[in-house]
């Protein structure tokens, strides 16, 4: 059942390192293109994504209230990986300690915060691929070496 909520407005994008990610480890060029992927998303990259991602979630509307209330968006970042010719993101997520910092009245169960962290991690994929597919027209700086090997 897809989520029938109003689109929210697009994180704004803050100058940071993404290689203080967890998730993130970015080689080469440092020019992670913010001004312009922020652009992007208020030109209708994020609406455009939002709507693809609300129409497939498994978030519940509790859930995104959760997610809205906790201002859990604002956390998103997005930024260009030369290297890996791709717009890498970070989501934000609910933290394991969820229960013991009494985070959220709603937030009663691991599922809620499965559900959640799923939610935003699709959504930033989502996001990531519009942005790729749809905005971005310039090319990655990075070229393969010719002596790679072919897996193909």
């Amino acid at each position: 059942m897809p989520l029938d909520v109003e689109t929210p407005t697009p994180p704004e994008l803050e100058e940071i390192d993404p290689n203080q990610y967890e998730d993130a480890e970015i080689l080469g060029d440092t020019d992670y293109h913010r001004d312009e992927l922020d652009e992007f998303l208020r030109e209708g990259a994020w609406d455009q994504a939002f709507d693809e991602w609300a129409a497939h979630t498994d978030v519940t509307p509790e859930e995104w209230n959760i997610v809205l209330e906790l201002d859990l968006l604002k956390q998103f970042d997005f930024f260009w990986d030369d290297f890996a010719d791709r717009v890498g993101y970070h989501a934000p997520g609910l933290p394991q300690d969820w229960k013991e910092r009494k985070l959220h009245p709603e937030l009663t169960s691991w599922g809620q915060v499965s559900s959640i962290n799923a939610g935003l991690t699709e959504l930033g994929q989502v996001v990531s691929e519009t942005l790729k597919e749809d905005y971005i027209d310039w090319e990655a700086e990075y070229e393969a070496p010719d002596d790679l090997p072919d897996f193909g």
